[in-house]
């Protein structure tokens, strides 16, 4: 594959609400250090920033970003501003709100009270330099019902600081709670080749049914998570990957991209090469064989 010539727009573009974006787009929390949050060494500023760059000039226009996603030194939605900034118009950012660390990196241990999220939202206007996002997600933090912390950011919505709200990390009875307080445009789920979760599963259907975009995460990293790409590729991962000639990590993008229209990829890094890659594979198309061996795959992953 010719990575560099390979556009964003390759894999074809879906609506998040009344935005079209390209199927592929681009995750942010690579962009802050060797690993994710506080657990590697910081990454070099003016890369991160001519990644992201490069990932707009390559067609990507939807860029995942959070305030959270932050290591000693540097901030994702700080790159973010200083790299895309003043935003094009047809650049979507989506931010997500509920989890939170505190300045020296930790993690709370308990969900914000639904009044907090106000101010989780303007800690990531006031970082983007922004008087709108564009869409939000409510991650979900342990509780058992986001009814009232769906509603406050539908508040917030309604009151113009939010154009599009989505949820993560949820399962089918929340989609269906979050949808009687208010629209949802997207859902952002842990979903990948290597990780099988039947509600999951049940949530990607439903979204198709319904029009509402599926945005996995950790669809490359794997069993790695936040630690980075995983390294480990089964032997018909490979084996795709040969006949494609193609990197296993793209494999992966292309099988994910593959499970719907409705399905959008967002991976992350900060390495210009990979992130030429990355775009590429939304080119790949995978045979009616090697989709059912890499579904096989997935249905016997824990």
């Amino acid at each position: 594959m010719t990575s560099e010539t390979i556009a964003a727009d390759a894999a074809g573009t879906w609506q998040l609400g009344d935005l079209s974006v390209n199927r592929i787009g681009f995750g942010t929390m690579r962009l802050t250090g060797s690993a994710a949050f506080h657990h590697g060494t910081p990454s070099d500023r003016e890369r991160s920033i001519a990644v992201l760059r490069k990932a707009v000039e390559l067609g990507v226009n939807h860029i995942d970003t959070a305030a959270f996603y932050f290591s000693a030194l540097r901030s994702a939605n700080e790159l973010v501003n200083s790299a895309l900034s003043p935003y094009a118009d047809d650049l979507v950012v989506v931010t997500k709100v509920g989890p939170f660390r505190d300045y020296s990196g930790e993690w709370s241990t308990s969900a914000p009270r639904p009044d907090e999220l106000r101010g989780h939202v303007e800690e990531n206007l006031r970082q983007l330099g922004r008087d709108h996002l564009d869409v939000v997600n409510l991650r979900r933090t342990g509780q058992d019902s986001i009814a009232e912390h769906f509603g406050a950011l539908a508040d917030l919505r309604a009151e113009g600081l939010i154009r599009h709200l989505g949820i993560s990390g949820i399962e089918p009875r929340h989609l269906a709670e979050a949808q009687a307080v208010a629209p949802v445009v997207c859902v952002q789920n842990r979903f990948g080749l290597d990780s099988h979760d039947p509600a999951t599963d049940e949530v990607l259907r439903l979204c198709g049914e319904q029009g509402i975009a599926f945005v996995p995460f950790f669809a490359v990293a794997g069993d790695a998570g936040p630690m980075g790409a995983t390294t480990h590729h089964e032997d018909a991962v490979l084996a795709v990957a040969r006949a494609h000639d193609a990197t296993p990590a793209q494999v992966r993008i292309a099988w994910t991209l593959h499970q719907g229209p409705h399905v959008l990829a967002i991976p992350g890094t900060g390495n210009p090469d990979h992130l030429a890659e990355n775009v590429a594979a939304g080119a790949i198309r995978l045979t009616d064989e090697e989709l059912v061996t890499l579904n096989a795959l997935h249905q016997k992953a824990g």
